[in-house]
């Protein structure tokens, strides 16, 4: 009897330490599902600009990334996802940001057609409760989508590494964010 009841109880602490994770009121998925692999939550941060939270953070990948350069140079499947908690975040912004981060982080991409292809997928606001991933695929395909719509595809692995360094480069575009990705939060 005690057997079962130990079984059983090993059995619910499993099942609810796969749960979403709740930060500000969003829940984090344990794992997602990315080109027929499952990608583990590696770690997640607040994105701020002054006082004002913009968005959860979100990497997952297929391994545990604890540095900057084990990201950078790991080439399986992974995948971004921003939780936006502002209540608007304007187009115009948005490519400002991702603008700046190439530039910061990736200076020979910078002004590249694959860049520019990668920003002109971004043409509606993001508001409260959106969920904007991008997808980081293995074979160099980088895509975005907006609360599950495909926003539109770039095959760049260039790009793809580009992309991650903005985040996770030596000048993110938030360095706690960067640590919380890299769960060091």
């Amino acid at each position: 009897m005690k057997n079962v009841f130990f079984a059983l109880m090993l059995t619910l602490f499993t099942v609810g330490s796969a749960a979403a994770l709740e930060v500000a009121g969003v829940n984090l998925e344990p794992s997602v599902t990315v080109n027929n692999h499952q990608l583990k939550l590696n770690g997640y941060g607040l994105r701020k600009k002054l006082f004002i939270k913009v968005y959860i953070g979100s990497l997952y990948a297929d391994k545990r990334l604890t540095s900057a350069a084990a990201a950078l140079s790991d080439s399986g499947d992974k995948l971004i996802r921003m939780n936006f908690l502002h209540s608007k975040v304007g187009k115009e912004k948005i490519i400002e940001a991702f603008s700046e981060g190439f530039s910061n982080n990736s200076p020979d991409l910078f002004g590249s057609a694959e860049v520019k292809k990668f920003l002109g997928l971004f043409t509606a606001d993001f508001m409260r409760g959106d969920v904007v991933d991008l997808t980081l695929a293995a074979n160099g395909n980088v895509s975005a989508s907006q609360n599950g719509k495909l926003l539109g595809t770039v095959t760049s692995a260039k790009l793809a590494r580009g992309v991650l360094a903005i985040y996770l480069g030596d000048k993110p575009a938030d360095e706690s964010l960067k640590k919380g990705m890299l769960g060091k939060d």
